[in-house]
This record gives structure tokens, C-alpha cells and sequence, in this order.
């Protein structure tokens, strides 16, 4: 997106950025003069009050028996005193600097929205033709039952589709189903299912490089929501089968098996091994956390990728391309699906102290964010536990994950709710050099303001 220098447009670029900087230095100073010294006090009492609080989750997740239960009384308790002293002592004062840090941002992400800010660059869409003979594999449990309450298999069967409906009392291949239905003269194949059946299923297309059309009928369908689909109406989904566009997305691997989201290793991999896991998710977790971040059960894990060793994390997660991580009302979403690396999120926490870093620490030691191409997880072990899209495995070690780009070619309606844009970052500095300027020299002609 090119700069605005217009006249007019300009100015309000120019005074959004002063009346951020204006309303956030007023957001920090309303407390601070209504409390007085009491008022400087409570915001450090605050902080320390969210350090042993992260302490006190810490204790709860590694800790056993009364001292457990205590420690998560505490943890729930202490925010819960912090809330109520705040309200009684600043309450007012709050509200306003709670409204004028809202200001802050609004017209922060105004100013550098209008002022050379960067648009994320969305996935490019090609004319696709219309399929000969489209093959769609459905599974009716998924989704609390989707296939049936949204009719999905009687408005493909409209369209010209075959549908292939799974047995919910049988397992089957559904990576042998789909080869099948290419060897017949599929020249589509589509899902009605979790993420980790669209993974199969998508490997089969983009080895025969034919269309992938994905139905998001499955429980959080977050291969779907970063395409841009309607999660709330998968039935909107088989439009793509008259009036479709292609998207070219990456494909990633973990040994060869493929995933559409993500394959994590580490405590979360472990836990869901457990065959009390879908009947008890919060019991089971409880039960083998204090092990497997103590280290008295689980591998030790070492992750390599981009010249990066992360040595013995608790947690890994490797993704097809890289989640948002500095929006916190986009986290867990993917801006794009064509970038061609793939996203590494490692964390690694040994005591309560490194606990408290997690949330006080704007770069914590403990947490490692990178892009690669490649990342091999070894273990002390020779097999490693992984989710793979949601679904529980053990892989020999060391595992390799790799992305395949471009692999897939996706088939998706033309009208689509679509990936929502980020907000820019807000960046200070440059804010206050916007904010400064009289004329139009201060703002950068070329880059980015995220």
C-alpha cells in the first residue's frame, strides 16, 4: 500500500498520531495523579501481584496433592484481590484510563493504517473451471454431526458431486478411499471432516495435483477459517463447485505424514496419548503435567531449525506457515498459507521464576518464535509423541518436518467471508515522528510501519 500524501489525509494521519501518544500518556497519568503515591504503589503491587500469580498457576500444574489446591486458590484468588482493590481505591480513575488507552490505539492504528503501513499480502486467487467429476468424502460425526444438520451430502449430490459417506462404526482409509476415487477419474477431491482427514485427503490431491475443496464441517476447522471460509454455514463451502477460485497453499510434513495446521511435540503431544484424554481432558491433564514438566516422564526433546538448537523444550510447535503472535485477538490464526516456511513456536519453563517471565518478560528466555523450512526434533528416545492436526501419534525419531510449497491446490467459493486483516502494530517510535512533523519529510516514502 503506497503513502497517502493527500492534504487532507495526511493531516488526519498526523493529528491520529498525536492523539494517540496524547490519550496514552494520559491513559498512565489519570491513575497516577487521582492515587497519588498510594496510586504508584497499587500499579507495583499490581505487577508483582501478576508475577506470583503466574507463580502460583505454576505450583498448581507441578505440584500434587493439598499444597496443589492451595496454590490454585491462590492463582484465581490473587487476580480476583487485585481486581477488587483497584476498583476501590481507582475506580474512576480506571474507567478513564481504560478509555483513553482504547483511544490510543484506535487512533494509533488509524495513523499508521493511513501513513505507509504495510497490508498483508493475500493469497492470489486463479479462474478455476468448474469440476468434471468432483469426489467429496464425509464424515457424519464430525462436527457434533455437521454433514447431517447442514445437508452437506444431499446439496453435493445436487451439484454434480459423488459423495463418499464414512461409517462411523468402521474405520477406513481414507487415504486409500480418496487414491481410489482419483483411479476412477476424479478430477476433485473434496472433505467434510476434522483438519487431520482434510490432511490425508489434501496429500492425496497434491500428489496428483488435482483441486482440494475443503467443507468445514469439523469442530474448529482452522484450516478453514485461514482459507477465508464460512465456519458457520460448511454448506457455503460446495458453492466453490460452480463458482470457485483456486489458491495455490503449502502443504507441510512431519516424516511424511501431512499436516494442514500444525504437528506439536512435547507435554501437550504426550497428554493426549492418554486414552482417558477425550473422556477427561482437564482430569488426565492434571494427572501427568507434574512429570512432564518436571522431566520425570517424557522425552527430552532437541529441536533444530534455521541454525536455532532449542535444547530440551517442554513444547513444540511446528506449523504450515507461522501463527500471528503479536495480536492477540488474531492469535492462532494464519495470515497467509503460501509463504513457504514453516512457523516454529518453542517453550521451555523449569521453575516458578521462569513461569513469572512468561507474562512480565516482554522477550522472555523461555519462548522461541522462528520461520524455517525445515526442523528435525530429536529425542532421547527412539520414538517421539506428536499431534498431528489434532490427532494422536508416535513417530520414530528423529522426526523431520519439513513444507512442501505451493503443493496444494485449493478450490474455494469466490464469495468467502475471507481472512480478516491484521491491525497495523502499534510502533511508538515512529508514531512520535509522525506526530512531530509540520511538513510531510518525517514519514518513511518506502517500508513498512508494522
Amino acid at each position: 500500500m503506497g503513502l497517502d500524501l493527500s492534504g487532507r489525509a495526511y493531516r488526519a494521519q498526523r493529528w491520529a498520531a498525536r492523539t494517540a501518544l496524547a490519550a496514552a500518556g494520559l491513559a498512565v497519568l489519570v491513575p497516577l495523579a487521582y492515587g497519588g503515591v498510594g496510586g504508584v504503589l497499587l500499579l507495583v503491587a499490581g505487577a508483582a501481584g501478576l508475577g506470583l500469580s503466574a507463580v502460583a498457576v505454576w505450583w498448581t500444574l507441578t505440584l500434587r496433592g493439598p499444597v496443589r489446591w492451595a496454590a490454585a486458590v491462590l492463582a484465581v484468588a490473587l487476580p480476583a484481590a487485585l481486581i477488587a482493590l483497584f476498583a476501590a481505591t481507582l475506580f474512576w480513575a480506571l474507567l478513564m484510563s481504560v478509555a483513553l488507552w482504547t483511544l490510543a490505539v484506535w487512533s494509533g492504528r488509524y495513523a499508521l493504517r493511513g501513513a505507509g503501513s504495510t497490508r498483508v499480502r493475500v493469497m492470489r486467487e486463479r479462474r478455476a473451471v468448474p469440476p468434471q467429476r468432483a469426489v467429496l468424502i464425509m464424515n457424519p460425526r464430525s462436527g457434533g454431526g455437521k454433514v447431517d444438520r447442514f445437508a452437506l451430502k444431499e446439496k453435493a449430490e445436487r451439484l454434480g458431486a459423488e459423495v463418499i459417506l464414512l461409517d462411523p462404526d468402521h474405520h477406513q482409509d481414507v487415504t486409500a478411499l480418496a487414491r481410489k476415487a482419483v483411479a476412477d477419474g476424479a478430477d476433485l477431491l473434496g472433505v467434510a471432516g476434522g483438519d487431520g482427514t482434510q490432511a490425508r485427503v489434501a496429500a492425496v490431491a497434491a500428489a496428483y495435483d488435482i483441486p482440494f475443496l475443503v467443507i468445514s464441517a469439523g469442530t474448529r476447522n482452522h484450516f478453514a477459517m485461514d482459507l477465508g471460509l464460512d465456519r458457520e454455514d460448511p454448506a457455503a463451502c460446495l458453492d466453490a463447485l460452480t463458482d470457485g477460485v483456486e489458491l495455490r497453499v503449502d502443504l507441510g510434513f512431519a516424516n511424511g505424514r501431512p499436516f494442514v495446521n500444525n504437528a506439536s511435540f512435547g507435554a501437550y503431544a504426550a497428554i493426549v496419548q492418554s486414552p482417558g484424554y477425550r473422556d477427561d481432558k482437564l482430569g488426565t491433564s492434571l494427572e501427568l503435567l507434574p512429570d512432564l514438566l518436571t522431566r520425570q516422564q517424557g522425552a527430552r526433546l532437541t529441536a533444530r531449525a534455521s541454525g536455532t538448537t532449542l535444547d530440551a523444550p517442554h513444547a513444540v510447535l511446528v506449523s504450515n506457515n507461522p501463527y500471528r503472535t503479536d495480536d492477540p485477538f488474531g492469535l492462532g490464526r494464519r495470515d497467509r498459507l503460501d509463504a513457504a516456511v514453516l512457523g516454529v513456536l518453542g517453550i521451555r519453563v523449569d521453575s516458578a521464576a521462569e513461569a513469572a517471565a512468561l507474562l512480565l518478560d516482554p522477550a522472555p528466555s523461555g519462548l522461541t518464535i522462528l520461520t524455517a523450512t525445515e526442523v528435525v526434533i530429536e529425542a532421547d528416545r527412539a520414538e517421539i509423541e506428536a499431534g498431528i492436526d489434532g490427532e494422536a501419534l508416535v513417530l520414530p525419531a528423529p522426526v523431520h518436518c519439513r513444507i512442501t510449497p505451493g503443493a496444494l491446490r485449493v478450490r474455494v467459493p469466490r464469495k468467502r467471508p475471507g481472512v480478516p486483516q491484521r491491525a497495523p502494530r502499534l510502533d511508538w517510535r515512529r508514531l512520535r515522528k509522525l506526530a512531530a512533523t509540520v511538513g510531510r519529510t518525517a514519514v518513511h516514502r518506502r517500508g513498512p510501519f508494522i
